[in-house]
């Protein structure tokens, strides 16, 4: 009985681990409605495209943690790189990133 008690605990201890993924991993509406995907990879998270001309491509790489993360977002069509700040705040990404430290943009994204 015992054994049967601790395998359950181990196996519920997974599974919750497994569930508890940063909240900003998900599937992104963009302000010009296409779709991107933010998951995990080596570099924290990686923003990859969904939909439209870019889909498949990874236009972003950052780090961070709490709803507050720093990297770089490549513009797929003009292919400027942008660094920058990433916040999460309920189901809305804000992002703010500037090219040559001269041209900034503002985004705002929403979950699906």
């Amino acid at each position: 009985m015992k054994r049967l008690v601790t395998t359950t605990a181990s196996m519920t201890l997974v599974a919750f681990s497994v569930l508890a993924q940063d909240p900003v991993v998900g599937t992104w509406k963009t302000q010009v409605g296409t779709t991107a995907a933010i998951d995990e990879c080596a570099q924290g998270y990686c923003i990859t495209m969904k939909t439209g001309s870019s889909a498949g491509k990874r236009i972003g790489s950052f780090q961070g943690r709490n709803g507050n993360f720093t990297g770089t977002i490549v513009e797929p069509e003009s292919k400027k790189i942008f660094t920058g700040v990433l916040t999460l705040s309920g189901d809305t990404v804000h992002m703010r990133g500037c090219t040559m430290k001269v041209i900034c943009v503002s985004l705002i994204w929403t979950r699906l």
